[in-house]
């Protein structure tokens, strides 16, 4: 519903999938007055549940409630693999749930890091690991999204593979003539302005590098909670001149903001690989990141500069940055060097070697077999758990019973174009 990083994940996937010769449906939840079913580019079939988000545009968890409706879209699509993207989808959890109940194939990928120590994160750790019992395989973007994965919910490492993020090439190409005149020097910072951003981190260091080179110019784009604290540090250290707020950007602009700089910073506190980067050096930009996550995987050292998440670390790897600048020749350079590390038709390909070597190949498990599964998952917890997927498929039995699937209407499928 949104557009974001996991998103456009799922949107490019997709459509590289259909030029593969795959069919591929979407299910997400209703947003706005848009419900129903919607066609995109190459027939890529949008399912939007008429399922009210609950909060962080996550839909309320009912574990059983939404059973009845998918039941009849997976079988309407005739469907062979399920695949749920990132930790803190209920929609996506709740499906692969259904689905391999309905006894088809299922595979997760994660987007996101969680710690160990905090009462969200144990409780985000402790669902995963029930539901990705019922995958057969993870996928994740980066080694150390992966190795993070595989502690939180006790996976087999031989599970989980790495298939990175990767960029639309075409669309982010270079263009050093939008770039200020010398002697002036854009850095540019596109995100959504929260605490996991980094936003302490930008308001920290911004009037710090303005003080220290006066040809310094910022171009902020994004919205978020975090917003004041920019607009108050604008006009408390009066950056009005230097400091440019471009509010939220649509992502079909984000090149247009991105070809007028020379820098780009990201700052966030956790990443488990960072499209944002991968996008800037695309277009030709020197990056500065925090040294967070999986963001040491992404770049090669010529094309970034990596600072540990504070703030003088943070202007000091800004202001190497600044003298190590590369000519504006380089940025058609980067921008190939881009193209051939990170390509959507490569993750689409590896992604289809999953399904066929690693899932497709996987025996059906008898219900016993699958219940048991489950106590692995805590003494206690397991058994619930081992009670909840009974009772999912109890109601899938009597869903079968008061509506076979035979008698379900088969979806017509539209041609690509």
């Amino acid at each position: 519903p949104g557009l974001g990083g996991v998103e456009m994940h799922i949107y490019q996937l997709s459509e590289c999938l259909i030029q593969r010769g795959h069919k591929v449906i979407v299910l997400t939840h209703m947003r706005g007055n848009r419900q129903g079913v919607r066609y995109m580019r190459n027939g890529l079939k949008v399912y939007y549940l008429p399922f009210l988000p609950f909060h962080d545009n996550c839909t309320f968890p009912t574990f059983l409630s939404f059973f009845p409706l998918i039941r009849k879209v997976l079988i309407r699509e005739d469907v062979d693999i399920v695949h749920g993207h990132q930790a803190t989808s209920n929609l996506a959890h709740e499906c692969i749930l259904h689905a391999r109940t309905m006894g088809y194939h299922t595979v997760y990928t994660d987007h996101s890091l969680f710690g160990f120590a905090d009462a969200a994160c144990i409780h985000v750790n402790k669902l995963l690991k029930f539901f990705l019992t019922n995958v057969e395989h993870c996928i994740c973007v980066s080694h150390t999204n992966r190795e993070n994965l595989v502690l939180r919910a006790a996976l087999n490492p031989s599970d989980v593979s790495v298939i990175p993020n990767a960029v639309d090439t075409r669309r982010f190409q270079p263009d050093a003539s939008q770039r200020s005149a010398e002697p002036w020097i854009t850095v540019v910072v596109v995100s959504r302005l929260t605490y996991r951003k980094g936003v302490d981190l930008l308001v920290g260091a911004v009037p710090v590098i303005c003080r220290r080179h006066p040809h310094v110019r910022w171009l902020i784009g994004g919205s978020g909670p975090k917003q004041l604290l920019l607009d108050e540090m604008i006009e408390r250290e009066n950056l009005h001149d230097r400091v440019e707020l471009l509010g939220a950007v649509p992502h079909e602009d984000v090149r247009k903001v991105l070809v007028r700089g020379h820098i780009f910073l990201n700052t966030s506190l956790t990443e488990a690989f960072c499209i944002a980067i991968v996008e800037a050096a695309a277009c030709g930009l020197m990056v500065v990141s925090t040294n967070v996550g999986g963001v040491p995987e992404v770049l090669p050292p010529h094309m970034t500069r990596l600072a540990a998440p504070r703030v003088d670390a943070v202007v000091e790897a800004l202001e190497d940055a600044l003298l190590c600048l590369p000519p504006a020749e380089a940025a058609e350079r980067f921008h190939a060097e881009v193209k051939e590390m990170y390509s959507w038709q490569d993750v689409a390909h590896r992604t289809e070697a999953v399904y066929r070597e690693e899932v497709l190949r996987q025996p059906r498990l008898s219900l016993r077999q699958r219940l048991l599964g489950f106590l692995h998952v805590g003494p206690v917890s397991g058994k619930l758990f081992m009670l909840l997927v009974a009772l999912d498929t109890l109601l899938y039995w009597l869903l079968e019973w008061l509506q076979p699937a035979s008698e379900v209407q088969m979806a017509w499928d539209a041609p690509p174009w």
